[in-house]
């Protein structure tokens, strides 16, 4: 099993990607703390996880409070005796689809903070523990907004950009102490629209377009080189085997996962 023995904490655990990626790590013989701020979706995604004979703890925790993050990440190496792999899920509706000028200031930081400031707090509490330790895996999520240009993007794009330029700094400051750090690119995930806060998110920008939201996803569904988005198994997939050892010599990546909407 790719995780085997690994302890593995993952906020926004009870989103469509965190849930996802704790059935696959649970498969792969991981240890789990599933960390959110519903617990009616924690114990769901736990619940799945378990299924597949995972070993799973959950906790409301609010990635935005660096205190409780901290406390989290104490109470996880106390039980568990360390972390071996901290995966950032969290993800909330933000403004897409306007102009520049029909966008303000609060809207297009909205995403820009909340982002980069759970992916810093979350990222620093797991370092403390795996820097100690000489060994860890830290993992991001971005978009293909990071490097795509036009109308309505802005805060998408600033984010994104962000967090990839962070995932990589941090990479080159924990490599010395054997810390890996993955970002993960996907597009929107075909199957998360009905479980996902992108659904609404996506039926604004539609509408903004003049576009029903089946022909607003056919169009973006065309724009990808495999004629389809991609799903939520493939990105845990992809998820656990960054995680693992097999990936040892993988740090500072940014893994596209767009279904080739974006040709690296």
């Amino acid at each position: 099993m790719l995780l085997e023995n690994k302890v593995a904490v993952i906020h926004g655990g009870g989103g469509s990607i965190g849930a996802a990626a704790a059935r696959v790590f649970a498969r792969e013989g991981a240890r789990l703390f599933l960390a959110g701020r519903s617990l009616p979706r924690l114990e769901a995604a736990a619940s799945r996880a378990r299924s597949e004979g995972g070993e799973v703890s959950v906790a409301v925790v609010d990635a935005s409070d660096p205190v409780a993050v901290e406390r989290h990440a104490d109470e996880i190496v106390e039980s568990a005796g360390r972390i071996d792999v901290a995966l950032n899920a969290v993800g909330f509706d933000h403004v897409q689809g306007r102009g520049i000028t029909e966008t303000s200031l609060d809207d297009f930081l909205h995403p820009v903070v909340g982002y980069l400031r759970t992916n810093f707090l979350t990222a620093k509490a797991a370092a403390r523990h795996m820097v100690a330790q000489r060994a860890g895996v830290i993992l991001t999520i971005s978009t293909p907004g990071a490097r795509l240009s036009g109308r309505g993007l802005i805060g998408n794009a600033a984010q994104s950009a962000g967090l990839e330029g962070f995932s990589r700094a941090l990479a080159g400051e924990l490599g010395p102490d054997g810390v890996r750090v993955v970002c993960v690119r996907p597009h929107a995930i075909s199957d998360a629209l009905t479980t996902s806060y992108t659904r609404a998110m996506f039926g604004r920008i539609a509408d903004a377009s003049g576009l029903g939201m089946d022909e607003w996803i056919r169009g973006l569904t065309g724009s990808t080189a495999l004629g389809r988005l991609p799903v939520l198994d493939e990105v845990a997939e992809y998820l656990a085997f960054a995680a693992s050892d097999r990936a040892g010599s993988m740090t500072g990546a940014i893994a596209n996962l767009t279904a080739g909407a974006l040709v690296d």
